[in-house]
């Protein structure tokens, strides 16, 4: 989609110019705007035509029903969907009698922007209506970083040739109608006006709204209030109804005399608190911001992000669009966490409905690794998120039959909400990225509260479940069975390495933090002959390996099965999970996602260099990439063993996964985790950053492509950049006590007072794997040599 020549290649901004009503509903996504707490799609300010209309609360959800064609034990009973909350985006437009509709009239310009750094979007337009009246309209809106609660537009109309009558109607709008849910009716019904009125008032420039869902018994107030800047003779008027609150500005303007309106909306929701409470909430957080003011809630938030790129920026030489997809991508991954304290990271952020709005482990997997070196306060909160569902995880593991805790696949409050059960509940890898986030972030920060009033609670419960899900079998090795790893098309089998690696990391990590703090380790009733009891799971650990073919298993058995017909599957057939029942993709070798290569990414300690470059040939090839989150970690593996351009390939996928609507699904909500992989791609990938046992490791390389990759790290109180080039690697200290670095093998100390420099050793790959016949990941190379070419602004 944004190789249309209306999307401009831009190092800080995404621009279209134009408006293409095919594409609306992905860039609403792409042009989403959130804070982590509040969610507002690209929508037009006047909200019609839309392609999915969107304001999403974080944690805000209606209960549905699951239906069974046959009911099970330990099946959920109901599930859990994001709703769209009260539009406080709607300002729609009438010139003298004629709505402002981009559908009539003739649009003589149109130009949306996203910027990066100002964190704002910004809208112009110049519209005819029909009976032949031109006038300019000017937005820009904004969800603020700073006041979490907060949501503003600043919007101008003005004439272009005469003097007109025009009307502005500035709205708060419920129960908005959405476009029909496909397959169950009951899920539709479910979801249809989910909102019931509780209370509705207006005054001067000023109108409330408070609502309850129907199912979940979740109360939402949200408030607006308007500054005005019209000529002598405007008109204001407040209106409200039970799901409308409206301010109606009515005035004669003329060409350069405009009209403006600046117009501030508060949110406020609780399962717990009054209504009275929740809508005093929101009344508070909408004086606060008309105290602070349009030109102040600007200036709050290029203050933010000023902060943020200065500690989490990447620049990138050669290649003008991956460097602004990885902007793109980090932008989006922070509005997705910034403000999100006491909720999880849905898989879609706060940018559409798709996935319902669900946490999976997409979370912990793929981008808390990021932020615990740009953000790590981000970490923490979703962390404690995680904790706090801990009662519900622990009552699924007695449910099923275990210790400790279970963690769901798919939540929004913290239940499970996947009625799948071999894709959902034996997806038991879920607890290991939690607590692999644990222990990162343990280790790069060193918040020794966060874990005792945290960390340790959810590696001790984690580690319990292991312990109690696998067995010591007769020859004394510890065994997982009737897992489901990441890969999605293999189900309940045994010994996943992946999921068997990650859970000793997380057996050792719990012992080691009980060991730190026995205090603390006594109040959860964990005593020497557990910790042991974990210590030797650990150290017993099976990791299958086929020494006929040289490789690692994805899990027990897996290389006898029968290889995927890949020849006889048509190109229109992937994702193969809409074409082909589970029932023969469990049977098969095909790989949907990153499994095994998954495993050598997280836990490459356990592999050596040789085994790592046999597994990812094997894999390579019956590996189908029929999910967003692959490619990025193939990115990472590719580099490793040498493959620069094949990681670069990969790069470009994960970068532009929804810059280019890639898995055509953009219009439900952006893969925040594939935008975020697109980092992971360069930092672990071309730069081969690793951290083990408190050591910093580097492997950098670039492929042919590229030129030069810059980036920043924080940790354990230092700030550390990397620059690479074809030759070189510089790593400079920016600020804390010297560190040990080491590159491509060699340890060395770099500190404040200088940089140090080593140069890139040559590397010989051998031959490149090769992938499944239309599944290779589009060459970059070609792309940039002979491919379409965006225009480039400066």
């Amino acid at each position: 989609m944004i190789k249309h020549p209306a999307f401009a290649c831009e190092p800080w901004c995404l621009r279209v110019s134009g408006l293409d009503l095919d594409v609306l509903a992905q860039s609403e996504s792409l042009f989403a705007l959130s804070n982590g707490h509040i969610g507002w799609r690209g929508n037009l300010d006047e909200g019609e035509p839309h392609g999915l209309p969107g304001s999403y609360l974080s944690g805000v959800y209606e209960l549905r029903p699951l239906p069974y064609a046959e009911a099970g034990y330990g099946y959920p009973e109901s599930g859990q969907t994001v709703i769209n909350v009260t539009n406080g985006k709607v300002i729609r437009l009438l010139v003298n009698d004629e709505p402002f509709d981009v559908r009539y009239g003739r649009l003589r310009a149109h130009e949306q922007s996203l910027d990066f750094r100002a964190g704002v979007l910004r809208r112009t337009a110049e519209w005819e209506s029909p009976d032949g009246c031109t006038v300019r309209v000017s937005s820009i809106r904004l969800v603020s970083l700073v006041q979490r609660a907060i949501a503003a537009v600043w919007y101008e109309v003005e004439p272009v040739d005469e003097e007109l009558r025009v009307v502005v109607q500035s709205e708060l709008v419920a129960n908005e109608q959405l476009p029909r849910v496909a397959g169950d009716p009951r899920v539709a019904t479910a979801l249809e006006a989910p909102l019931v009125a509780c209370e509705n008032a207006a005054w001067d420039a000023r109108s409330v709204l408070v609502h309850r869902t129907r199912q979940s018994g979740l109360c939402v107030a949200v408030s607006m209030d308007h500054v005005i800047d019209g000529p002598p003779g405007t008109g204001v008027v407040a209106e409200s109804s039970p799901d409308l609150g409206r301010v109606t500005v009515t005035a004669s303007i003329s060409p350069g005399n405009p009209l403006r309106l600046v117009k501030f909306v508060s949110y406020g929701w609780s399962g717990a608190r009054s209504r009275p409470a929740v809508r005093d909430q929101a009344d508070a957080a909408l004086a606060g911001a008309r105290q602070t003011g349009w030109d102040g809630l600007v200036a709050e938030q290029r203050s933010y992000l000023d902060d943020f790129w200065a500690r989490a920026d990447v620049r990138v030489e050669g290649d003008a669009e991956i460097q602004q997809a990885v902007r793109f991508g980090l932008f989006h991954m922070l509005q997705a966490t910034a403000r999100g304290e006491g909720r999880g990271i849905p898989a879609k952020g706060l940018t559409g409905s798709g996935y319902d709005g669900h946490c999976f482990w997409d979370s912990e997997a793929f981008v808390l690794p990021v932020l615990t070196y740009l953000l790590p306060e981000a970490v923490a909160h979703m962390l404690s998120w995680r904790h706090s569902t801990l009662p519900m995880a622990e009552a699924r593991a007695r449910q099923l039959g275990m210790k400790g805790a279970t963690f769901p696949w798919r939540t929004i409050h913290g239940e499970e909400c996947s009625g799948y059960w071999p894709a959902g509940t034996a997806a038991f890898h879920v607890n290991a990225a939690i607590a692999d986030a644990v222990n990162r972030y343990l280790d790069i920060t060193r918040d020794e509260a966060f874990e005792t009033s945290v960390g340790l609670e959810l590696l001790v419960q984690t580690a319990r479940l292991w312990r109690s899900l696998g067995h010591h079998d007769a020859d004394g090795a510890f065994r997982i069975a009737g897992v489901t790893g990441p890969d999605e098309y293999s189900a309940v089998a045994d010994n996943n390495v992946y999921t068997n690696l990650m859970a000793q990391r997380n057996l050792l990590a719990a012992a080691e933090s009980c060991k730190r703090h026995p205090e603390e380790a006594r109040k959860l009733h964990v005593d020497e002959e557990e910790a042991a009891g974990w210590r030797d799971a650990a150290q017993a650990m099976y990791v299958p390996y086929d020494e006929t073919l040289g490789i690692h298993p994805q899990a027990d058995d897996f290389t006898n099965h029968q290889v995927w017909d890949f020849a006889a599957t048509k190109p229109d057939q992937y994702p193969l999970l809409l074409h082909f029942p589970y029932f023969d993709l469990y049977r098969k070798q095909v790989v949907k996602q990153a499994d095994l290569v998954l495993a050598m990414h997280r836990r490459g300690d356990a592999f050596t260099p040789e085994q790592k470059a046999r597994n990812f040939a094997y894999y390579e090839r019956i590996t189908v990439r029929d999910s967003s989150l692959s490619a990025c970690t193939q990115a990472v593996i590719a580099a490793e063993v040498g493959h620069m351009d094949l990681a670069y390939d990969y790069l470009a996928e994960a970068a532009l996964m929804d810059l280019e609507d890639v898995e055509h699904n953009t219009r439900d909500g952006l893969h925040i985790a594939s935008l975020v992989g697109s980092w992971i791609a360069l930092v672990e990938g071309l730069a081969g950053m690793r951290h083990h046992d408190g050591t910093m490791c580097f492997a950098p390389r670039l492929p042919s492509g590229l030129t030069e990759l810059s980036f920043t790290v924080s940790l354990l109180g230092r700030r550390l950049t990397v620059k690479v080039n074809r030759d070189t690697a510089t790593y400079t200290l920016l600020a804390g006590e010297p560190l040990t670095i080491v590159h491509h093998g060699r340890p060395d100390t770099v500190s404040t007072a200088a940089p140090v420099s080593h140069r890139i050793p040559p590397i010989s790959p051998g031959e490149p794997p090769t992938q499944p016949p239309g599944r290779a990941p589009a060459h970059r190379l070609s792309m940039q040599d002979t491919g379409f070419r965006r225009p480039t602004r400066a």
